[in-house]
């Protein structure tokens, strides 16, 4: 039951992750996104995965389904920003000539180890950047991407390693865009939160820094439900606030969705409209347009990666099950 067996999804591999829970599909040769979480108890899907007939969609905007990286997340004002003296420039892929949702599309990981053990299986995938021309074009900095996909159970974990092979510091920033599911029936959900402010956005959907009371947006602390409701909303966790978010249905089931709180500091909320099939609780490491603002790093999230050096972060998804007597 703990194992991984390969699949295909139009004629990309898969590698599939087992446990008596869930079943978990990564496709490595398509920018090694989570694109189907199966929950065997209650024969369920727990994201937007992607169908056969979705290929052209993916390939053009693979950020739309399951757990897709960011690199870096959200907007950047002209795509253009400098960093202690250099400059750079990203695609300018926006109606209002910006950019959105990095550099990190459909590009080929390569598996470099599957693991099944007593307690669970994994699998992990690299990715060089310097293999991508496009890439580097845009961001002349070598790095090295490995990622540890483990399923223990009902609970799944992301390790990220990120290593500059570069000779220059650089600014760093990753989220991912993960889509849940919510059946068409958000007023049976809903959703917990800890976070301190909304940040303003301006016309071009782009972060200015500034922080705005929570207002309404309060109750996440508490519990929002999600009837009603339509997000595109960044959000900051608090200092000593948990980076983590719980989605409840009605009925006890549910999930808590947790990153790593050295590295993020910021949720985005998006419902794609009013709240209907979808829930994306994005995590992010830097605030959307980081490089421009004038708040430092303790606000915007920007990590600097020294040359030669490594980050490593998790983000770990917990289903949660009814109690018998629930």
């Amino acid at each position: 039951m703990k194992q991984v067996t390969k699949g295909q999804w139009n004629g990309y591999d898969t590698y599939i992750l087992h446990s008596r829970e869930l079943e978990v599909t990564l496709l490595p040769s398509l920018g090694n996104n989570v694109i189907s979480i199966l929950d065997h108890t209650l024969n369920r899907q727990v994201v937007r995965r992607p169908d056969d007939n979705d290929l052209e969609f993916y390939l053009q905007k693979p950020y739309h389904f399951g757990m897709p990286m960011l690199i870096p997340p959200g907007r950047i004002r002209g795509g253009h920003f400098e960093y202690e003296g250099r400059s750079y420039q990203f695609d300018r892929n926006t109606a209002g000539d910006n950019h959105i949702h990095g550099l990190h599309r459909t590009q080929s990981w390569r598996v470099s180890d599957i693991e099944e053990d007593e307690e669970g299986c994994a699998v992990t995938s690299e990715f060089l950047t310097s293999d991508d021309p496009h890439w580097m074009e845009q961001f002349p900095a070598p790095l090295k991407l490995e990622m540890t996909l483990r399923l223990q159970g009902s609970k799944l974990t992301q390790h990220l390693k990120v290593t500059h092979l570069g000779d220059h510091p650089i600014p760093f920033g990753i989220g991912f865009h993960t889509w849940f599911l919510l059946d068409g029936q958000p007023g049976e959900w809903t959703l917990t939160l800890p976070v301190s402010a909304e940040y303003a956005l301006d016309k071009d959907l782009i972060t200015t820094g500034e922080l705005l009371p929570l207002g309404p947006l309060d109750q996440l602390n508490q519990g929002l439900n999600l009837a009603g409701t339509n997000f595109d909303t960044p959000l900051r966790i608090g200092e000593g606030q948990p980076a983590e978010a719980l989605l409840m249905r009605s009925d006890g089931y549910g999930l808590k969705y947790s990153a790593d709180p050295k590295y993020y500091k910021h949720w985005v909320l998006y419902t794609k409209g009013k709240a209907d099939e979808f829930l994306c609780i994005e995590p992010y490491t830097w605030l959307p347009d980081a490089p421009n603002l004038a708040a430092g790093p303790d606000l915007t999230g920007l990590i600097r990666i020294e040359p030669k050096a490594s980050i490593e972060m998790d983000l770990t998804l917990d289903m949660i099950y009814p109690s018998e007597d629930h």
